[in-house]
């Protein structure tokens, strides 16, 4: 018999896979909440990434001319760095680990503390700290300016040449709007692709939306996979050397809180939490059967987690389909 005989079987066959688990109104909800939409772009996004990126790569844009924004947001490791703990000028450790700088063109706000308001505030941060690129505006500016090649990737994306720390910031926090990740095998699925996602994976999907049972997306809320808020997830110690968000609203619940990180592309992005201290999505997920929102200063948004290891092994199939 003819191959394309079997496709309409086939079909319905792939489609019944999603309808055996979700309702046909189920699923087009679903496909509403968490279909990303897309990143609002500046009308000179193409000018302005173009310079950014030269920036972003720029190691003599640091104060030993060693250290770039790549050094630690490295595109073959998710725009993370793949350490526990990021590393600043001459190796030294730093004590919270590289997010990955992935779909932050959804982000409300930014840095595992959240002290960034905006890509703008965020993209100048490392240049101005001592221990990561150890510059300071005026010396920003005078590096930039003593480059002959950026005059004409000023012009081309401002229209004049003239260069100061607000054209830098514009032009970084442009081109990392372009660093996003829609089309997964899970986006495609989203989009109508019906074979994109397999049995076991849409099974760990609704394990991870069930709040009865791995319950992720408690946090890691619709359509970027993260809540933009704050969180103490039950680190050992945590609170001890790292105070995370309470820095900036210290009330009691943003003691050890620190911000949920989308999970898109997140196989790329070992390892996890802010301390670097999950070395696989394997130990992210039995760390949070360990735990529960009745320990003293943990996160309400924690809530019973307990999975068989059918169910884990779903659940990371559905992770790896972020990819």
């Amino acid at each position: 018999m003819r191959l394309w005989i079997f496709l309409p079987l086939l079909a319905i066959c792939v489609e019944s896979a999603a309808e055996a688990l979700f309702s046909k109104d189920e699923i087009r909800e679903l496909r509403k909440q968490w279909l990303l939409p897309a990143p609002t772009l500046h009308p000179r996004h193409k000018q302005l990434s173009k310079l950014g990126k030269k920036l972003f790569f720029d190691t003599d844009l640091s104060i030993d001319k060693s250290t770039s924004c790549a050094s630690c947001h490295i595109p073959e490791l998710g725009w993370s760095d793949g350490k526990s703990t990021a590393q600043g000028l001459d190796g030294a450790p730093l004590k919270r680990a590289t997010p990955s700088i992935i779909n932050t063109a959804y982000s409300k706000v930014l840095m595992w503390d959240g002290r960034a308001d905006s890509l703008e505030q965020q993209a100048l941060m490392p240049f101005f700290d001592p221990l990561e690129m150890g510059l300071n505006e005026k010396l920003l500016v005078a590096k930039v300016a003593s480059n002959q090649e950026y005059s004409a990737l000023f012009a081309q994306a401002f229209g004049d040449s003239a260069i100061d720390s607000a054209r830098i910031s514009s032009a970084l926090a442009e081109f990392q709007r372009s660093i996003t990740a829609s089309n997964t095998r899970f986006d495609r699925w989203l989009k109508g692709d019906e074979s994109a996602l397999n049995n076991e994976e849409l099974l760990g999907f609704k394990l991870f939306i069930d709040p009865q049972k791995a319950a992720c997306a408690v946090c890691h809320h619709p359509p970027n996979f993260t809540d933009d808020g704050f969180h103490n997830i039950g680190l050992s110690n945590q609170h001890l050397e790292d105070p995370g968000r309470y820095r900036f609203t210290p009330i009691s619940l943003m003691k050890s809180a620190f911000k949920t990180p989308s999970l898109r592309l997140a196989t790329r992005t070992a390892p996890y939490f802010h301390d670097g201290s999950a070395k696989t999505l394997l130990e992210v997920v039995e760390h949070y059967q360990k735990v529960g929102a009745k320990e003293h200063n943990f996160s309400p948004s924690l809530l019973p987690v307990n999975l068989n290891k059918e169910e884990k092994e779903k659940l990371l199939a559905f992770l790896n389909s972020l990819e």
